[in-house]
């Protein structure tokens, strides 16, 4: 890591669901919760909670020079809605698996 950037990664037994324009997306009572330094704290969710019948895989994909390369999925109407890292960096396997979405609500 970068002087000064840290990455954390807990497991949780947080309830976390993402809903969007009312339809469930995921739900989860394990979700993975990912604090790095500079950004708000992630939850990624396991694939098998998920409904990843639901979300199209985008032709975008970012480099972080800490985790890896992210695909995404999205929805008709939102555009790169989820990301995940199929291949992370050995330093943050853990996510692998796992789905990240912006908006995820603690229930």
């Amino acid at each position: 890591m970068a002087e000064g950037h840290s990455i954390t990664i807990e497991q949780s037994a947080e309830h976390v669901r993402v809903v969007h324009d009312g339809q469930v997306l995921a739900e989860s009572t394990r979700p993975l919760v990912l604090r790095e330094t500079g950004s708000p704290a992630r939850y990624y969710i396991p694939e098998e909670d998920v409904r990843t019948e639901l979300l199209t895989p985008s032709e975008t994909h970012t480099r972080c020079p800490f985790k890896g390369t992210a695909s995404y999925w999205s929805l008709p109407d939102a555009p790169d809605l989820v990301w995940a890292y199929p291949e992370p960096k050995p330093e943050v396997t853990e996510i692998k698996g796992h789905l990240c979405f912006y908006e995820v609500e603690v229930v």
